[in-house]
């Protein structure tokens, strides 16, 4: 590292570790009490019940797509439902900020709840598959919007002895949403009503949308957050994923392999046009030499990918080990379920020392969960086999949710700028919808490349995902090195 580079990382330590500095309360412990207290109950409401409304639809449609596909067909375009939803997220995760100052608060969750249910009412008239990808793209709009805004409102909204809980608890309405949507998902499925899922999501987007509208505040006016929209980069990610995609449609072999170098292609121009831009994807300061947030981000994404299993082992459930499809939603859950249940643990860890290890622990045990359910795979498995495939992926979660609170809780502290803060913030959903996207179609195309035998698709997928975190263990280790911990 060059001197230059090290006094800058130092200066970056120093702030992620002092922000605020005349903060009295900076160095209280804020604790669950006083998170769900009258003054701050409501907000913290809205911040979570938005993420889990986006993570549960994320996965509700895994669960149905068996039933979606025997009904409709469109079996080829499978990873395609997944990847436009994520897509369009991805690309209203960059509106956050700036309708954020624009519309405040209220207004911008009302807007974003009711693209979501607008979506959703597509889905449910859905006569074809291309109908239903179009809904999910009119989805994932208005999902991406609430999902980003739950990470850029905490830093204004709770103090920041608070910041912690509160990341943990919308970082863990990942794992609840992921955990109720799968279960719902198969039950709508075994009761052959997947169509009226959907009209569930339309009301609960409603719902929230109202309680929004009377709990959250207006527009401030503070002017952060109007620049210009990055299009190049947008558009070098949108191609990327959708060569990602492409790859699981095209024949096996060379066009499969042009497709997936394409898009690897794409992102490195996604990460070169990021570096020279004014108007950029995450957080400028992510490109400087010397600054820790490109870890963190690599980090968070690795780490996501992780999750992205979840959306096929639904239909592995059905296919090798004979489950219904509500017993196979409560197997897609696991993953979601540990990283639920480690991360309200995680959350009460308080020293620099153990916050470092936790980073640096999630990604061996998240490689290690889906390394045991990948070798596990058999045809016709037993009941045995069944629960073992239950307590991997179960172990697998858990790695994530070591992890996620404080890496949330580093990117908020990244800069005495609250408006800086607020948008790195804000770039961790946008990092997890990126993986998300370009795993899942990764994902598809590793699933079709076994198309023949099932138990092929569901090691193919898994060890794919899983060489994938493997880049966490250095990722992560780089990340606790550079926050100075």
């Amino acid at each position: 590292m060059t001197e230059s580079a090290a006094v800058e990382n130092h200066t970056t330590v120093a702030e992620l570790d002092s922000y605020p500095p005349d903060s009295p309360s900076a160095g209280a412990s804020g604790g669950w009490r006083e998170l769900f207290s009258r003054q701050y109950a409501a907000s913290a409401s809205i911040l979570a019940g938005g993420v889990a409304l986006y993570a549960m639809n994320l996965y509700f449609t895994a669960a149905l797509m068996p039933s979606i596909v025997a009904g409709i067909g469109g079996e080829r375009y499978y990873a395609w439902v997944a990847t436009g939803f994520l897509m369009a997220a991805v690309i209203a995760s960059m509106l956050v900020s700036r309708l954020l100052d624009r519309l405040g608060a209220a207004r911008a969750y009302v807007l974003g709840f009711l693209v979501f249910g607008a979506g959703a009412v597509v889905n449910a008239l859905s006569p074809s598959m291309a109908a239903l990808i179009l809904g999910r793209v009119v989805q994932g709009l208005g999902g991406g919007l609430v999902a980003g805004l739950g990470y850029a409102v905490i830093r204004g909204a709770l103090p920041e002895r608070l910041w912690t809980r509160a990341a943990g608890l919308v970082s863990a309405m990942w794992g609840v949403g992921t955990l109720v949507g799968p279960l719902l998902g198969g039950l709508f499925a075994q009761l052959g009503a997947w169509r009226w899922a959907y009209v569930l999501l339309l009301v609960a987007a409603l719902v929230l949308a109202a309680l929004a509208r009377r709990v959250l505040p207006g527009r401030s006016g503070a002017g952060h957050g109007s620049g210009p929209v990055p299009l190049a980069s947008l558009l070098l990610l949108t191609l990327a994923a959708a060569a990602f995609s492409v790859s699981s449609t095209v024949p096996s072999g060379r066009p499969t392999a042009v497709c997936l170098l394409t898009g690897l292609a794409l992102l490195a121009g996604f990460v070169a046009a990021e570096r020279r831009a004014s108007a950029t994807v995450l957080p400028q300061q992510t490109y400087r030499a010397g600054n820790p947030l490109k870890w963190l981000y690599l980090t968070v994404a690795v780490l996501c990918a992780g999750v992205v299993a979840e959306n096929f082992i639904p239909l592995f459930g059905q296919q090798l080990g004979g489950l219904g499809p509500l017993v196979a939603g409560f197997l897609g859950a696991a993953i979601s379920a540990g990283w639920t249940t480690a991360q309200l643990f995680s959350v009460g860890i308080e020293s620099a020392r153990g916050r470092a290890l936790a980073i640096r622990t999630a990604p061996l045990v998240l490689v290690g969960g889906l390394l045991v359910y990948g070798l596990s795979q058999t045809g016709h498995a037993s009941g045995l086999r069944v629960a073992l495939w239950a307590v991997a992926l179960f172990g697998a979660g858990t790695g994530i949710g070591l992890a996620f609170p404080h890496l949330s809780v580093a990117a908020m502290r990244s800069s005495n700028d609250p408006a800086e803060g607020g948008k790195a913030a804000a770039a961790i959903n946008t990092t997890q919808l990126i993986a998300f996207s370009v795993t899942s179609a990764l994902a598809g195309t590793l699933v079709n490349l076994g198309a023949d035998s099932p138990v092929d698709s569901a090691r193919y997928m898994t060890f794919g995902i899983a060489a994938i975190t493997v880049l966490g263990v250095a990722t992560a280790t780089r990340t606790a090195r550079s926050l100075g911990k």
